[in-house]
């Protein structure tokens, strides 16, 4: 699947995270339900649907803050699952209230998916990079050529 890039690396570092703290149902419990603890669910969502990303519609993302099409398929499945849970629970309900939803597990699930394609897709732009850093200076490819050429 095609890279398309990050134009906004800064949103990707808090989209990443988001969509991890939306795969860790410990990580939920463990944080989200103590009030003295910064993040909570509706953080998360924010940030996954207005701050650095869209999660209902997010296509407008790719290349910003989303890799790949494969990334933005799975972004909007999760969009929708939450949205279905939300539906299920009332968009007010408390956290543990979410988190005890029957259809809560499909969430975990999709996010799972996107947190493992996410962490996938930086991890080989980074080796990418890595490379592309370690070549001898004439044979590396100018600022704006994809890798291929450089070969």
């Amino acid at each position: 699947m095609t890279d398309h890039g990050i134009e906004f690396p800064v949103f990707r570092l808090h989209v990443v995270p988001a969509v991890l703290a939306l795969a860790s149902p410990s990580w939920q419990r463990d944080v989200w339900l103590r009030t003295e603890e910064f993040e909570d669910l509706d953080y998360v969502v924010t940030v996954l649907s207005d701050d650095f990303c869209n999660a209902d519609d997010p296509a407008p993302w790719l290349g910003k803050s989303l890799r790949t099409e494969e990334e933005v398929a799975l972004m909007k499945e999760l969009g929708e699952v939450y949205s279905s849970v939300q539906e299920e629970v009332g968009r007010g309900a408390p956290d543990e209230v979410y988190l005890d939803a029957p259809a809560w597990g499909n969430v975990i699930a999709v996010a799972g998916r996107l947190a493992q394609v996410m962490v996938t897709n930086d991890l080989q732009a980074a080796a990418l990079l890595h490379e592309q850093l370690n070549l001898p200076r004439h044979q590396r490819p100018t600022e704006g050529a994809s890798a291929s050429t450089a070969e």
